[in-house]
This record gives C-alpha cells, sequence and structure tokens, in this order.
C-alpha cells in the first residue's frame, strides 16, 4: 500500500526543498513542517476511545488515542523528521537506529541499534527522508519485528520505484506514506531528479 500525498502544503515545500538554493537552516524547516504534514495523513486510521469531557458549558464526547505511538527515525537524515511529529504526539517514545549505504554494494550496513527488546507501542512509525533502494527500510523493519513490533507504517518525503518495489516485495503488509514518488534511481543509487543527500543538506556537510 502507498499513500503519495496530494496535499498542496507537501507539494509547495517539497519544491523548495528540492531547490539547490535553499540552505540547511531553511531544509531543516521544511522538513519539519513536512513530516508534520505526512504525520497527519499516516496516522488517520489511528484508533480512539470514547470519553467525557467536562466544557466550561457541559460535558463533551471526545475521543482518546487508544495505541502508543513509536518514532523511528533512520540515522541520520531521519532526525529532522521527528521534531515536527513529536510536537503533534509528545507522549510518542521515540527509539533510533543507525544505518548506512556501502556505496559500492548500496547494501546498509548497521552501525547503531537503540531499539526495545519487546514492544512497548502499538504503531511504529518509520522515519527517513529518502526510500530509494530500499535497503534501511527493509533491515530497519526487519529489526522491528524481531522485536515484536506489528503495526509499522514508513513515513518518507520521496520515494523511486525500485526502492518501493523492493519494500513491497520484502514487507507487502507495511504501508509507505511519501510526498513524491520520483523518476528512478541513477546508477550510484540517488533518487532522480530527488533533492541529494537529505542528511548532509540538513546538516551542511554536503
Amino acid at each position: 500500500m502507498v499513500f503519495e500525498s496530494k496535499h498542496p502544503l507537501v507539494k509547495h515545500k517539497l519544491s523548495l526543498m528540492r531547490s539547490v538554493d535553499t540552505k540547511p537552516k531553511k531544509f531543516r524547516e521544511l522538513i519539519r513542517e513536512v513530516a508534520m504534514l505526512l504525520c497527519y495523513e499516516a496516522t488517520a486510521d489511528l484508533t480512539t476511545t470514547e470519553i467525557a469531557v467536562e466544557t466550561p458549558m457541559g460535558t463533551a464526547v471526545g475521543q482518546d488515542l487508544s495505541e502508543k505511538i513509536g518514532l523511528i527515525p533512520i540515522l541520520r537524515a531521519g532526525l529532522g523528521m521527528v521534531d515536527g511529529i513529536w510536537e503533534m504526539m509528545p507522549s510518542a517514545e521515540v527509539w533510533h537506529i543507525g544505518l548506512y549505504r556501502d556505496e559500492e554494494t548500496l547494501q546498509p550496513v548497521s552501525y547503531y541499534n537503540k531499539l526495545p527488546t519487546f514492544p512497548t507501542v502499538q504503531v511504529c512509525l518509520v522515519l527517513d527522508p529518502m526510500l530509494a533502494t530500499g535497503g534501511s527500510a527493509i533491515a530497519t523493519i526487519d529489526n522491528l519485528q524481531n522485536c515484536g513490533a506489528q503495526r509499522i507504517k514508513i513515513v518518507g518525503l520521496q520515494a523511486a520505484p525500485e526502492g518501493i518495489a523492493a519494500l513491497q516485495n520484502a514487507h507487502p503488509d507495511v504501508p509507505i506514506h511519501i510526498a513524491q514518488i520520483d523518476s528512478h534511481l541513477n546508477n550510484i543509487g540517488f533518487i532522480v531528479p530527488g533533492l541529494g543527500d537529505a542528511g548532509d543538506r540538513q546538516f551542511g556537510t554536503g
């Protein structure tokens, strides 16, 4: 299941992020804002429990979230997506997993894992701006499932068809919420036209 956002604000902000003239400070602001908008779409199916709420004018019927959320940014690029989503869901747990892509094999290499040994949340949102080859997302989902996670979703900015196909082949039950599906991967595994390296552009290291 792939959900490509149709929201005008998402498309507008993503276009600003693509520009080579967008500096790191502005890029960080934009990734935070787009993450908030994507989170709104990715959490539309969360379950709630009916509660009574006392208002200044009486009692209202309200809704309380029934599920606990876990945010799993893939280091380092996924870090920029955390704050915006955390602002909307301050009770969410945040776990971290560090993966980098071997530039020769294009395969993910793990260097850090701070996932729980047993499930403490009901819904996991894996945060990674770029779904390129799909290797990092697949490895992260594998790790989460080994921890006992049941409901997992991918939330990202851009995806290549190759990455989507690889992820769906490995984990067909994991929904993908993405701002934009781009054309293809180039010969070094970058999304085209893409926006470059999301980590470098956030942290000014490119």
